[in-house]
């Protein structure tokens, strides 16, 4: 028998803070947007209009941003990481981050200025490979740590950057603290989108790097004469990025904000739990949190992007993996006139569940509650292609979970 989907309406008692959402605004975005324009590898990834898919499943339109593309490193990562590595930096230097747009970052003039140093980081690839990526191109060091059950590719590709990597025998939460742990005895910088107290500024930055593909979706649904979009489904581990990206549209869109629905996997959903207990609070999942969800699979959620959730979203979902799968094999076998996208475990399962909702007459209620009709136009973010290949064909060419 299959697992369940499991939701909550959002419930939470909201915490008054008119400034919230002011670090994610179109105007702040716009601005980091402009840093990532100033890449000679930045390209707007595409925004796939699945209109036979819409049509076949009762919803009228469903948009999907192709993160695979994104400066050819397979994931949306990077634009967390090197925005808030160019923010640091930018504050070491006295400088603003407008004065340091790409050429100026990699020049030998900022690296005589700056001297040596090491980034550090967990992750389960995506965020380290983008971590060691703008290393890499700053001439400086990094380290990553990845936790117990993390692809070999994944940790090659990394590597190709010329980080110092290793797969743990930690889950994400520990390697996280093994990160900020070795980083405080070697001087080093930790780049990491989970906030905690006293460590805040970065996570936000990285967050507001995440916005840059906020601000292009929104501007390429335009093009598609959607003036707003209805529903938004997002992806959570941390929360960091289902925050950016809720923080942003809430902050567009203000009173009339889309229909927003947070979706984590079911082995490490601890925003969906934290939503579940109703009180405001936080909880925890620990253990070894075994999904194919790999980019999801974080147990303490930032609290900066908590804070955004809780006040800001309308639903809280815990998916299984079997969701996921089927969203990589529905992507990656398209109905005839819509695009192809190859999509990653954690990158597919909003589209899985988009699906299962509209075409599993058991989640009836969750589609009424969500307001989910020939009328909606739903945004998603395939946040990661097929960043372990094996893995990609095992699940869509042979029916894996």
């Amino acid at each position: 028998m299959k697992e369940r989907i499991e939701w909550k309406e959002n419930t939470l008692p909201k915490t008054e803070d008119e400034n919230r959402l002011n670090f994610l605004s179109k105007e702040e975005i716009e601005k980091t947007k402009q840093f990532h324009s100033s890449f000679p590898q930045y390209k707007e990834t595409p925004l796939v209009n699945l209109d036979n898919l819409s049509k076949k499943i009762g919803v009228g339109g469903i948009y999907i941003k192709d993160e695979s593309y994104r400066f050819g490193l397979n994931a949306f990562k990077v634009l967390g990481g090197s925005f808030a590595m160019a923010k640091y930096l930018a504050q070491k230097l006295g400088k603003d981050i407008s004065e340091l747009p790409y050429e100026k970052l990699i020049s030998d003039e900022v690296r005589k200025e700056l001297g040596d140093i090491t980034f550090v980081t967990a992750t389960d690839g995506n965020h380290g490979r983008g971590v060691a990526w703008t290393a890499n191109k700053l001439k400086q060091k990094s380290v990553v740590y990845m936790p117990k059950g993390s692809s070999q590719i994944r940790l090659e590709n990394i590597r190709k950057e010329g980080a110092d990597a290793s797969i743990t025998d930690m889950n994400y939460d520990e390697a996280v603290r093994l990160a900020a742990k070795y980083a405080s005895e070697h001087n080093g910088v930790v780049i990491q989108d989970t906030a905690w107290e006293g460590y805040e500024d970065i996570p936000a930055w990285i967050m507001q790097g995440y916005g840059t593909m906020g601000l292009e979706a929104l501007n390429q649904l335009k093009d598609f004469g959607v003036e707003r979009p209805t529903h938004i489904f997002i992806q959570a581990g941390v929360g960091s990025l289902a925050g950016a990206i809720q923080g942003f549209f809430a902050s567009v869109y203000k009173d009339n904000c889309p229909i927003t629905t947070i979706v984590e996997a079911s082995e490490a959903a601890c925003i969906y739990k934290s939503a579940a207990a109703n009180d405001g609070e936080l909880r925890i999942v620990d253990g070894d949190m075994p999904t194919i969800m790999a980019g999801l699979a974080c147990g303490e959620a930032n609290i900066i992007g908590w804070d955004v959730l809780k006040n800001c979203s309308s639903m809280f979902v815990s998916a299984p993996d079997h969701i996921a799968a089927n969203g990589m094999r529905i992507l990656g076998n398209p109905m005839t006139g819509d695009s192809k996208v190859v999509s990653g475990e954690s990158g597919a399962v909003t589209l899985g569940l988009l699906y299962e909702i509209m075409t599993n007459s058991e989640y009836s209620e969750l589609k009424e509650k969500l307001a989910l009709d020939e009328n909606s136009k739903v945004l998603l973010f395939s946040t990661e292609g097929d960043t372990d290949p094996d893995k990609y064909r095992e699940i869509v060419w042979e029916g894996e979970y």
